[in-house]
């Protein structure tokens, strides 16, 4: 194992229990996550904690266990709650992933999230799409070569 994990943050529904199960190669299947999950590589956290700044507290302290923070954003919804420089909240790596590509509306979808990201502070953004295998290889690699040293 690794030394390090990657922890997903993200609104509900935003891909973060899929990426954790596809990044430990285990069957996927959607469950809602009620808790922070861990995986052997990630750390699961539920929508909500993203969604309610009231639970921002239980995103830092389970920030402190992981090496590199993905927060993800999903195109196909308007309402991602990716605060501004969020990132300024940790002192560690942020990467964005835009999440279900090929299910937005339009390019302007997908850029005004890749935008919230960049505003939230993530130097490095990932397009990717899970079901149709786009941008995860690219996106597994990146996340490898950080958290295993």
């Amino acid at each position: 194992m690794g030394s390090g994990k990657i922890i997903f943050m993200g609104r509900t529904g935003s891909g973060k229990t899929t990426l954790c199960q596809k990044l430990d190669a285990l069957e996927l299947k959607y469950k809602k996550t009620q808790s922070v999950e861990f995986y052997k590589n990630a750390i699961d956290t539920p929508g909500e904690y993203m969604e309610n700044r009231n639970y921002y507290h239980a995103l830092i302290m389970t920030a402190v266990d992981a090496k590199l923070i993905a927060i993800l954003g999903d195109p196909t919804v308007r309402d991602n709650y990716i605060p501004p420089a969020f990132a300024g909240t940790f002192a560690k790596e942020i990467i964005g992933i835009v999440t279900k590509i090929t299910l937005a509306d339009s390019q302007e979808d997908i850029k005004r999230v890749e935008m919230e990201l960049r505003q939230a502070g993530a130097r490095k953004i990932f397009l990717v799409d899970t079901v149709e295998e786009i941008g995860i290889e690219e996106l597994f690699h990146y996340i490898h070569e950080q958290i295993d040293d």
